[in-house]
């Protein structure tokens, strides 16, 4: 496949991945303090299938295992939002489905080898290292608002989260730049805009409210 689809898939995943943040930034400035839209997780999902899909074709492990795991923390925090039976039945079957196509068509017809998965394109056994690492960082922010939100029963984005997204983000924006990845060096500057936004007005939300 010709590497400017490859790119195209890979910018179209990380637009939806930035229109959610946008999203959430607007609702929070008006607010005075972090909101959590449920756009945020509509387009988190769409963003995941399509970062995989591009993790695939860039045989980029980290990338891969990120959107893995990350995947059914989305979709549980719709359903504490109440919006998962609001949803459309094509984008219920389509969020539901893809992971398990995707697993047949690997495992059937895909010709990318585990060693090709791991190896990528011939990358440095310290870079595959540092991809999964700051991908591990950058996922456990997710683990870490879903154990806050099943804890208070309502979705929420809270101190931490934002804390472990900046940190993941240095650490993937690094990856990108060894790994000359257009994608995770846009994503990742512009991400790190908006979380070290949003820990501001947390800050200031949580003074107010003393």
């Amino acid at each position: 496949m010709d590497n400017w689809i490859i790119f195209s898939i890979g910018f179209l995943a990380q637009l939806l991945f930035s229109a959610r943040l946008i999203s959430q930034w607007i609702m929070s400035e008006k607010s005075k303090e972090v909101e959590t839209p449920v756009m945020f997780w509509i387009l988190s999902l769409l963003g995941a299938i399509l970062l995989f899909t591009y993790g695939y074709l860039r045989h980029d492990f980290a990338i891969m295992l990120g959107q893995f795991l990350i995947y059914g923390v989305y979709w549980r925090n719709l359903q504490l939002q109440g919006e998962w039976n609001n949803r459309n039945l094509p984008f219920k079957v389509l969020i539901t489905i893809f992971p398990f196509g995707f697993a047949a068509y690997i495992l059937f017809f895909g010709s990318l080898t585990w060693t090709e998965v791991f190896q990528g394109e011939n990358l440095a056994g310290w870079l595959i290292a540092l991809g999964i690492f700051g991908q591990l960082v950058y996922t456990s922010r997710f683990f870490y608002q879903w154990y806050y939100s099943e804890k208070h029963q309502e979705s929420s984005l809270p101190l931490g989260f934002w804390v472990l997204s900046l940190s993941g983000s240095i650490l993937l924006f690094t990856y990108g730049i060894f790994r000359n990845d257009p994608v995770l060096i846009a994503a990742h500057f512009f991400g790190g805009i908006i979380y070290m936004r949003d820990m501001y007005i947390l800050k200031n939300s949580e003074k107010k409210a003393l």
